[in-house]
């Protein structure tokens, strides 16, 4: 079953590793669209970490009005614990890839091809919902990655057309590139920009060509002005929500770790941030989601 297996994810950098106190819930309930819920903080017992079940974070995110959530891949090993949580809990739903940074060493050992025909096997799981996340990545894979990562892009955008799912776009500091290519194979109907890090500039090309852009707590940062221009051009209909967690908790709880109950507070700064009313959002928010990768029940 889903619970029996976490990875653990480096602790450098991280000042405090106890899950921070639940937000305020949502009156108006929201889904999370992309967290990695089998990285754990470390062992559940002893010094460090506090290590969740699967079913005590869908707890805890439905306390406060998070009803669901998509589980986000990166490897083979993710990929199949991403389709035993959405077959074991109906408040998941499964997204299965291989990283953008993983494609290269898939690469190198030569197994890429068999790692995307088990991604391809996944995706016909009726709990799949999405490709992803794939994409390209320059800032942590280097230029002899790169040829890797294309192939590997190109094949995960080929399987969200064959199964007819979504795909959840990883983006790092190759905008320009990703956009060329879904321009020049052709995106799939329903594309994600998972936690959106471009600017006003490319929001605006995004949302034109029908993309849905994916918010994260990185929004709060003080250094991310170009993500809050990005969503004040963003129409509400292309708006999603999510944690990655463990990663990007916001501000103020940012070097914490991060899970799905903690989306209302992004969602509230979403909502100041655009002058609307967060329930008005949350309606929003909870119909972009069940529009792009169905319903969860």
């Amino acid at each position: 079953m889903a619970d029996t297996y976490v990875r653990e994810r480096s602790t450098q950098g991280r000042k405090d590793l106890r899950y921070p106190a639940a937000p305020e819930p949502l009156t108006v309930p929201v889904y999370d669209n992309h967290a990695h819920l089998e990285i754990t903080d470390g062992p559940a017992t002893g010094s460090g970490g506090q290590g969740l079940t699967l079913t005590e974070q869908l707890d805890r995110a439905a306390a406060v009005g998070v009803a669901g959530v998509v589980q986000a891949s990166g490897d083979i090993e993710s990929s199949r614990w991403a389709v035993d949580a959405a077959a074991s809990d109906p408040r998941v739903l499964a997204a299965v890839a291989i990283h953008p940074n993983d494609a290269p060493v898939y690469a190198a050992e030569g197994r890429l091809d068999e790692a995307i025909a088990v991604i391809d096997e996944l995706a016909a799981h009726p709990r799949t919902r999405a490709i992803g996340e794939t994409g390209l990545d320059y800032f942590r894979t280097g230029l002899e990655g790169h040829p890797a990562q294309h192939e590997s892009f190109e094949a995960h955008i080929a399987l969200a057309k064959k199964h007819g799912i979504a795909m959840q776009i990883h983006d790092r500091d190759a905008h320009d590139d990703v956009l060329e290519t879904l321009s020049r194979v052709g995106a799939p109907e329903r594309t994600v920009f998972h936690c959106f890090s471009g600017d006003e500039a490319m929001a605006r090309i995004a949302a034109d060509a029908g993309y849905w852009l994916s918010f994260a707590g990185n929004l709060t940062f003080k250094n991310a002005q170009n993500l809050r221009d990005a969503l004040q051009v963003t129409p509400l209909d292309r708006i999603l929500v999510e944690t990655d967690a463990p990663f990007l908790t916001p501000v103020p709880l940012r070097g914490r770790p991060n899970a799905p109950y903690l989306v209302p507070i992004t969602v509230r700064f979403m909502a100041a941030e655009l002058d609307v009313d967060v329930d008005e959002l949350c309606a929003q928010l909870a119909a972009n989601t069940l529009a792009v990768y169905g319903t969860f029940a």
